[in-house]
């Protein structure tokens, strides 16, 4: 019952998260590519990964920042600039058969009124969404697939870093199973009793 305790097989979806860069660290989007629209000067970023849900999401690597993205980039009336980083992830994310580029940065400049997915069409293409708009690869990336569930080891709450639980206390699956456990003990006690008598 205890065998392998510190790992889970935790069921996640491999997808590319969508993030903005805020005072030099990652957050989550809350808005789509399609709808978001960035400002000039803005950093956003995407990570493809294998991920449970936005709590989870691997963010972008690297500390590149909109003056070194954009250094070669120059103003122009009319048009925002858009520092985007494309992290296509790791072999250990990528799909069967499928080998992750290097990860890129690219300085989009676009209407002024483009959304991010624009800016991210003008520097990255091929773009591959599926019927729900939800956005499949960037640069061709991945050939196939779009938001599959895969299951992938990982460490339980209890092994994973403190900065990543979401929780604080016992979960209910551990209170269950020592429910459990001193239910199985009661029964053993009971029938045991029960062949003595």
């Amino acid at each position: 019952m205890l065998g392998g305790a510190g790992q889970a097989r935790a069921v996640g979806y491999r997808y590319w998260s969508f993030w903005d860069l805020t005072g030099g660290k990652w957050t989550y989007a809350t808005q789509g590519p399609s709808t978001a629209r960035p400002s000039d000067g803005d950093v956003e970023g995407f990570r493809f990964a294998v991920s449970e849900d936005s709590q989870d999401a691997t963010k972008p690597r690297g500390t590149a920042d909109f003056a070194s993205i954009c250094a070669k980039t120059p103003a122009q009336q009319g048009k925002k600039r858009v520092a985007l980083v494309i992290d296509f992830g790791t072999t250990a994310d990528a799909p069967s058969g499928e080998t992750p580029p290097a990860a890129r940065t690219a300085c989009a400049r676009v209407p002024s009124d483009a959304t991010t997915a624009d800016a991210l069409a003008s520097v990255a293409k091929p773009l591959r969404y599926d019927t729900s708009a939800l956005l499949c690869a960037i640069a061709g990336y991945p050939r196939t697939g779009c938001g599959e569930q895969v299951s992938a080891t990982k460490p339980t709450a209890a092994a994973r870093p403190r900065a990543t639980a979401t929780h604080h206390g016992p979960s209910v699956g551990l209170l269950a199973g020592a429910a459990a456990v001193a239910l199985l003990g009661t029964a053993a006690i009971w029938q045991a009793r029960r062949r003595r008598g």
